[in-house]
């Protein structure tokens, strides 16, 4: 694809290239990921101001997005990146890869400092998602702390620098700036913004702001540090997708192919009937959330990549609710599961009840089976974010659903979000929803190229 910026975008990837420290507090689906892509190509190839870029993000994030989304544009696929994941071999098997970028899961940061130590070898460092690195007492923290010196360039992307207030902020304005604007210690920072809230006769639980704090602090990190909202630079309602790749672990993998091939191979050469087709898609659908139906109706987990990856969108979205689209009855289950123990206001769509609740306000994450609330529903005043956790072949379906947030009376940007499995049936059913096509011959054709890619593979 062709990249056209919008100027937003052409504004905050100038502040990349100009700045040697900014941080980007970005809505989430206003592009934080090729903006700095663009930034890093610029200071790279353009100006050679950087020489190895290291990227630390979510774990998920870190598996696929910010390679997906330079292959996505023509003028980015030129650059290197190498993911240091997996096991310690693997990771310094990738370390030692020639790549323009490096991209690391964020709970492996103290690792690469110890592991370097005094050779620490990367002048530029993006933080995606930042807010992880809001607790000074983290290890991550202080791992990147003692190496920022060493550090010319420091990017930091995020849509909620302080979810919990702001006292979140100063541990992502020091690595900034180094306590230049907020203060050297933490305690500095509450001394000056904070009055002591809850507390008990020997420890303070929380603070509260001092009047004018807000106004100060955003006054002293305005030069540093660029805010936007996606409702700012947006007509609305618009609606925006954001696919999340997922990269299924290695057992997971194998699984994949082995249903894939299998089932493949019982049916007759070049020969699909529809019944056929469903079968395989299904299964093969299904495999990718995770879990497989038996013959007996019983599901079998096979993997959680892709929960891992909803719950790490979730984390992203820091508080927004969420519509969320399950395509099996085990989806909804295993997700009821994996957001039990958050604490988070969830339900599954049942009625005009759930509806209301919604619209009120009063649910964080909604569930909900794109055939049962894909008609007529009023949804767009309880959220603007929908999450497709399992995805469906009904392009009128998919339709449908996306247009229970993006409607008539809906005052934010109705974003989109893909969980999409690598490699996976998953990105058979996306091509045919953008390509519009009739929903048989997509699922037709795609298997058709999955049974010759398999057998190709296996001679």
């Amino acid at each position: 694809m062709i990249y056209e910026p919008y100027p937003y975008q052409q504004y905050c990837a100038a502040r990349i290239v100009a700045d040697a420290a900014v941080g980007l507090f970005l809505d989430m689906g206003l592009g934080k990921t090729v903006i700095t892509l663009d930034a890093i190509n610029t200071l790279r190839y353009d100006r050679w101001a950087v020489q190895r870029v290291l990227i630390i993000a979510p774990k998920k994030v870190a598996e696929g997005t910010w390679t997906k989304e330079a292959q996505k544009w023509e003028h980015l696929r030129h650059l290197r990146i190498s993911a240091v994941l997996g096991s310690q071999q693997k990771r310094l098997r990738a370390l030692a890869t020639p790549a323009d970028i490096y991209v690391i899961n964020r709970d492996n940061v103290a690792w690469l400092v110890d592991y370097f130590k005094n050779a620490w070898p990367f002048d530029m460092v993006v933080l995606d998602e930042s807010s992880s690195f809001k607790n000074s007492q983290s290890k991550r923290f202080k791992a990147l702390k003692l190496v920022r010196s060493r550090i010319n360039r420091l990017v930091e992307l995020t849509g909620t620098p302080a979810s919990n207030g702001l006292i979140d902020l100063w541990a992502q304005i020091y690595l900034l700036d180094g306590g230049a604007r907020l203060g050297r210690t933490l305690g500095q920072y509450r001394e000056r913004f904070f009055d002591p809230d809850k507390r008990s006769r020997t420890q303070i639980f929380s603070y509260t702001p001092k009047d004018g704090s807000m106004e100060y602090i955003q006054q002293a990190i305005g030069d540093i540090c660029v805010s936007m909202k996606a409702e700012d630079y947006l007509n609305l309602p618009d609606r925006m997708f954001d696919d999340v790749p997922v990269v299924l672990d290695d057992k997971a993998r194998k699984a994949y192919r082995q249903l894939e091939r299998d089932l493949l191979l019982e049916l007759d050469e070049g020969q699909i009937t529809a019944a056929s087709a469903g079968v395989l898609t299904g299964k093969l659908l299904q495999l990718c959330n995770g879990a497989v139906y038996d013959s007996e109706k019983r599901p079998l987990a096979i993997h959680n990549c892709k929960v891992e990856a909803f719950l790490e969108v979730l984390e992203q979205l820091n508080g927004q609710h969420c519509l969320v689209f399950y395509n099996f009855q085990h989806d909804r289950d295993r997700l009821l599961a994996a957001l039990e123990p958050l604490g988070l206001r969830v339900r599954v769509y049942q009625n005009a009840a759930d509806e209301d609740a919604w619209n009120a306000g009063e649910i964080d994450v909604l569930l909900a089976h794109p055939a049962s609330c894909a008609y007529g529903l009023n949804l767009q005043n309880g959220g603007h974010h929908i999450v497709w956790f399992g995805l469906t072949w009904s392009l009128e379906q998919y339709e449908q659903a996306n247009k229970r947030l993006h409607r008539q009376g809906q005052r934010h940007p109705v974003i989109v979000h893909h969980l999409v499995v690598q490699g996976g049936m998953d990105e058979d059913v996306i091509e045919s929803l953008r390509a519009k096509g009739d929903t048989q011959e997509a699922l037709m054709d795609a298997l058709k190229a999955r049974i010759k890619k398999a057998r190709e593979t296996a001679v």
